[in-house]
């Protein structure tokens, strides 16, 4: 393969964006159909929508220019609405798409990593300038080895995803009758509910762990889950060598917050911090199924209910009633379980279905690769 240097400014006029000199209120529509963009590490940006006049065009590349480097580059793929501080960079070559745009996105922010500082922003000046490098043939940006690459990328992507789904059995998206059933049951308000308090569900007492430095836990072998507060991955932070402290199959939650929000359902022993509390369950069958329902029906019952004096801690915890679906007066564990596949199906089922026409659609591609 042989790469070649280009500027930027050679291949994209940059701009700032057009924005609208308005409030959200006056922007934002609930039924809007125009993205509407701001700052954020998610969705290409896209956080609103708006029934206003899109001012920007599609098929193009926005980057922040108050930032370090080029970690706020997106594609969109929509006309959109933006706030300012944005730069537009619009393409002066024919051959460009989302997956051109990928890989150049992806070649600046590799040239302008560690490059800028706080006093040195990647602005519009300093994007015109940037120098990436490119697939090249002949002296040539060479387009049809980039949409190539980026077509088998795809394939061997969703080609996992495919082995994934089918070893996990989220390949069955199909209802069962009992799965039909329960939705049906809940949808028409036919499922009989009580209060149950968690005390009465679990042993709640603080988790335990190690008076070490995190240099004297974490471990590259990856063994054990070093759990920390975080809202991601079950708080899965890190991973030790040391001897797992708490068990599996069980609910955390912190005790320094003002509600449930921070309820995960463990999977494996591990290892934790201070200040969390360890929910296990007194009731056999417990499972990530039944955690769910619990989890989110402790969330329910929590929200806005604790402030900054008065946390969601243990005492609060043991206090705490949730609602559960109940047969003859108790919790109808077998119908949560129920419930919770029939979401996790409907739910996985657009999942499976993108996938099954991304592979159709890039068969041919990478039959020709």
């Amino acid at each position: 393969m042989e790469w070649g240097k280009y500027k930027l400014g050679d291949l994209f006029e940059i701009n700032p964006t057009k924005y609208y000199k308005l409030s959200n209120q006056e922007i934002i529509a609930k039924n809007g159909k125009v993205p509407l963009i701001s700052n954020s590490s998610t969705n290409n940006w896209v956080m609103w929508f708006s029934n206003l006049k899109a001012l920007n065009k599609w098929n193009s590349i926005t980057c922040s220019d108050t930032t370090v480097w080029a970690d706020t580059m997106y594609y969109q793929k929509d006309d959109f609405i933006w706030y300012s501080h944005i730069q537009h960079l619009v393409p002066k070559f024919e051959w460009f798409n989302s997956n051109i745009a990928n890989i150049i996105i992806t070649s600046s922010k590799v040239g302008t990593t560690n490059k800028y500082d706080y006093w040195n922003k990647f602005n519009r000046d300093a994007m015109n300038n940037t120098i990436i490098e490119l697939p090249t043939k002949n002296w040539k940006i060479d387009f049809e080895f980039m949409e190539e690459f980026i077509a088998e990328l795809e394939a061997l992507r969703i080609a996992e995803l495919e082995a994934y789904l089918l070893a996990t059995w989220l390949k069955d998206y199909n209802l069962t009758s009992e799965e039909e059933k329960v939705l049906q049951d809940f949808e028409s308000g036919k499922f009989e509910w009580k209060e149950s308090k968690i005390w009465d569900l679990f042993e709640i007492n603080p988790t335990k762990y190690y008076r070490l430095s995190n240099q004297e836990i974490i471990s590259n072998n990856w063994i054990i889950p070093l759990i920390s507060n975080s809202s991601t991955d079950n708080w899965v932070m890190w991973f030790s060598n040391l001897e797992a402290l708490n068990k599996w199959n069980s609910l955390t939650c912190s005790d320094t917050t003002l509600w449930a929000e921070t309820m995960y359902y463990q999977e494996n022993d591990f290892i934790w911090y201070s200040h969390i509390q360890h929910l296990v369950p007194k009731f056999e069958n417990f499972n990530k199924s039944i955690a769910f329902t619990i989890i989110t029906s402790s969330k329910v019952a929590t929200t806005k209910k604790y402030d900054y004096w008065n946390k969601f801690n243990r005492d609060a915890m043991n206090k705490t009633e949730i609602q559960l679906p109940i047969k003859e007066n108790f919790p109808d564990f077998e119908l949560m379980e129920t419930f919770i596949s029939a979401i996790q199906k409907l739910v996985i089922k657009d999942v499976v279905l993108y996938a099954d026409r991304k592979i159709e659609a890039t068969k041919k591609v990478v039959e020709k690769v």
